[in-house]
């Protein structure tokens, strides 16, 4: 009943934020996920849902690993059969899992045979005194505040039987080691559907506009505000120093009235469809992501938008986050900044050089195909466990 609750309040909140025609087809999309076909194989991800989260984390994953031998099939947790499921895989994921009764019952039926049982979480979502420091927290309704209430997926991470956690940032490894886990990465990655669309798109690209300069932000959800705040100096300053200079806002945010005197170059977009969303980020000149240096659930936060942009053969300029740094080498396929003196200095690199823009996206690019794709995946360490699971040799 808990999972049915939030997943009502997620859905008033989507059609609140998108509108009563796309959000209620979220919310239809995401009813008819529960009935998604689960044969049987190695590897069952149970996911949190259907969103973006799931999307990497299950869907994505799920295809490295069948690239490397792997057999693997998804279900959602609220998929009404899952305790029936023990009988059929050797290994189970858990993908940041809300705890509830049919939960419960399949975690059961895998101890009674003695199978794998592994957590993955790609943000801190699982300790509720970092949630509870968020802003975002304080805007959701009762309903979706539900799925906090003792963190997402805290039961099974203290389970003494669940001995492995995957995770997405070396940021968030430690902190699960601090569990007595055995932690592995296993970062975020572009499913091979999405370089085709990327390169699709990058095909069919109209010549930007040389007058013009795009910088764009894309947000994802609604708990980015704090964020974009961290960057407000820098771009009110650009914006007022280049006319030629647009502000492109992705997703839901909220700014505030000082932006008001820009608003012919301040443009806002909807929340759209994947390729739709790839589109949008081949169509801007520079991507953005800000964060909040030194707030944990921030620097648990995985390159994503830097993956994204780069694909789209766009340079972006980060937050100088431990995950961004190690994702990022500074001045060769991207930026990363601390402080607006860094961020005014590398924007203001890339707003006046469109040769640089050209070269650095490139190279984003070029990293995003080579360490960020499920074809490109190199992660044996991980592989080689799994093996140890289901007795597979390894691949000669």
């Amino acid at each position: 009943m808990k999972t049915w609750l939030i997943k009502l309040g997620k859905g008033l909140n989507a059609m609140k934020r998108e509108g009563i025609w796309r959000g209620g087809k979220r919310a239809v999309f995401s009813f008819f996920k529960l009935f998604r076909r689960v044969g049987s194989g190695d590897i069952l991800f149970i996911s949190s849902g259907v969103g973006d989260s799931a999307k990497y984390r299950s869907d994505r994953q799920a295809e490295e690993l069948e690239l490397h031998g792997f057999k693997c099939s998804i279900t959602v947790q609220d998929n009404p059969f899952l305790p029936r499921y023990a009988d059929r895989f050797k290994i189970f994921i858990f993908q940041k899992t809300i705890y509830s009764q049919s939960v419960a019952k399949l975690i059961e039926e895998i101890k009674k045979q003695g199978k794998e049982i592994i957590f993955e979480t790609d943000d801190l979502v699982f300790d509720l005194e970092y949630v509870k420091q968020m802003d975002f927290y304080k805007k959701l309704n009762a309903l979706e505040k539900k799925q906090y209430e003792t963190g997402v997926g805290s039961e099974i991470l203290n389970d003494g039987y669940v001995k492995t956690c995957v995770t997405t940032t070396s940021f968030l490894a430690e902190k699960l080691k601090n569990y007595g886990k055995k932690v592995y990465i296993s970062k975020n990655k572009l499913a091979e559907y999405d370089v085709q669309i990327a390169e699709k798109i990058l095909g069919n690209l109209p010549e930007k506009d040389s007058g013009k300069v795009k910088i764009g932000y894309f947000s994802g959800t609604s708990s980015h505000d704090k964020d974009f705040e961290t960057v407000k100096a820098p771009i009110l300053g650009f914006l007022e120093k280049y006319p030629n200079l647009e502000l492109h806002l992705f997703g839901p945010l909220q700014i505030d009235g000082d932006y008001d005197q820009f608003k012919n170059r301040v443009i806002r977009h909807a929340f759209v469809s994947w390729e739709e969303h790839l589109k949008n980020n081949a169509s801007v000149d520079i991507n953005i992501a800000p964060l909040e240096i030194g707030n944990h659930f921030c620097e648990s936060k995985s390159e994503l938008k830097f993956i994204e942009a780069g694909i789209a053969s766009v340079p972006t300029v980060a937050a100088a986050t431990q995950t961004f740094c190690e994702a990022i080498e500074d001045g060769v396929d991207g930026f990363v900044a601390s402080g607006d003196d860094e961020w005014k200095e590398k924007l203001e690199k890339l707003i006046e050089n469109s040769e640089l823009r050209k070269q650095m996206g490139k190279a984003a690019r070029e990293k995003a195909l080579e360490n960020y794709t499920t074809k490109n995946s190199r992660n044996e360490e991980y592989y080689s466990y799994l093996r140890s699971k289901l007795t597979i040799p390894d691949d000669k």
